[in-house]
């Protein structure tokens, strides 16, 4: 009776583990829910992100311009030159913004693919180290087939010893499985994982190319704009006409700007009257763009054909590259009109002020201070511009200075 028992209990043990060991050899192709609740987590998580870098790619579609829409709307308003400006400018810094915005979500997804790969290289690590551990137990057990397990059992020197080893044998078949099913979930979670980031992948490639279509949206309106001004200018009878026209643009401009700094000359409070100038020589305004293309002084106007004085320097830039507070201040306006296009001023205090003209994109508002260096806005072409440039100006006084004279 007793080897009868025996040899039951044997064979239940052995049999547990030949399933062990047969799953073990297939685990490559299985796809077993995992029992660890951490794995589980993980596991989720890469199904989200999966799902979440479809729906990113979706949105990414719905969001981009439609050009020929654009153009159509803005063909209505091309009989008043300033509506059309204004108009067209507000689509311009609409597609600036989304550029801004797939900038930012290109550097995000950059980061996440970095991110994913490094998890896919600790998991396959611990698969690898897994596998290994699987292997050297598997060895043993086929090195010393049944026998291990019969001397546990034959070595009893009671029935309630022999007990206690068979369900230490079971114990150690649980421990076969436990370790068998985390190789399985590493295995799984490495298959999502591989997805994730083929998944990222294909949004960010997809990201790339909708900034890539944006930015020719952008030259295309920016070129409209530039044919429009110059055939407005070629429309003008004379030379004599022309100019009258362009000083009346800069009469506006400047009634604009004295208007402002009237405004904050009689403001009271002491909003604007904390900041006195020191001294100090102003921060580039346009850091990394250091081109002048046109300058500060007497020049012969590109369309006019006759000298006349420009009030600032024009720094070449793409659009979307930051300006910078060129000193510490307050902002006096943030504001659009259709000569400056989206401009900023910021008074610095015993009447100095600096003026940044053609914006894409407003970053700050009015009353609030800034410190040197601050990111006020972005380079644009809006308002009387033919191209993407930064005019930056300088006012002292109430009169247009050389803004070299405080240039580091």
């Amino acid at each position: 009776m007793m080897n009868n028992f025996l040899t039951g209990t044997v064979k239940r043990i052995f049999g547990a583990l030949l399933c062990v060991l047969t799953i073990t050899l297939a685990v490559a192709g299985s796809s077993f829910a995992s029992n660890a609740a951490v794995t589980e987590e993980s596991i989720k998580a890469k199904e989200n992100q999966i799902s979440a870098a479809k729906k990113e790619r979706d949105s990414l579609k719905n969001a981009k311009t439609d050009l020929e829409k654009v153009k159509k709307e803005l063909e209505a308003s091309k009989s008043d030159l300033n509506k059309y400006i204004t108009q067209l400018d507000g689509q311009l810094s609409d597609i600036q913004s989304k550029i801004d915005s797939l900038n930012q979500e290109i550097t995000e997804k950059e980061q996440q693919i970095e991110t994913t790969t490094a998890e896919l290289e600790e998991a396959e690590a611990i698969q690898q180290a897994q596998y290994e551990a699987m292997k050297k137990r598997i060895k043993f057990m086929y090195e010393r087939g049944d026998t291990l397990y019969l001397e546990l059992l034959m070595e009893s020197g009671s029935f309630s010893d022999m007990l206690n080893k068979a369900e230490y044998i079971e114990m150690l078949s649980s421990y076969d499985r436990q370790k068998l099913n985390e190789y399985i979930s590493t295995t799984e979670l490495i298959r999502l994982t591989k997805e994730a980031l083929e998944e990222e992948r294909e949004t960010l490639n997809e990201a790339k190319a909708a900034k890539e279509e944006e930015e020719g949206n952008l030259q295309s309106l920016i070129d409209a704009k530039n044919s429009e001004l110059s055939a407005v200018k070629s429309d003008i009878s004379s030379k004599e006409a022309a100019i009258a026209e362009y000083e009346a643009e800069i009469k506006a401009e400047n009634a604009a700007i004295a208007a402002l700094e009237k405004e904050v000359a009689a403001d009271k409070a002491e909003l604007y009257n904390k900041y006195k100038y020191d001294g100090g020589m102003f921060t580039w305004p346009c850091p990394n763009y250091t081109r002048i293309s046109d300058n500060y002084g007497m020049r012969m106007h590109p369309t006019l054909g006759i000298e006349k004085m420009h009030n600032g320097i024009d720094l070449a830039a793409p659009s979307g590259s930051a300006i910078l507070a060129a000193y510490n201040g307050t902002v006096a306006a943030a504001d659009y009109n259709s000569t400056m296009g989206n401009y900023i001023m910021i008074s610095h205090g015993n009447g100095l002020y600096t003026i940044y003209m053609h914006c894409s994109a407003l970053y700050v508002s009015k009353g609030q201070d800034v410190t040197a260096g601050t990111k006020i806005g972005a380079v644009g072409s809006t308002g009387r511009s033919t191209g993407p440039h930064l005019h930056f100006g300088v006012r002292l006084n109430g009169n247009y200075v050389s803004p070299w004279n405080y240039l580091k």
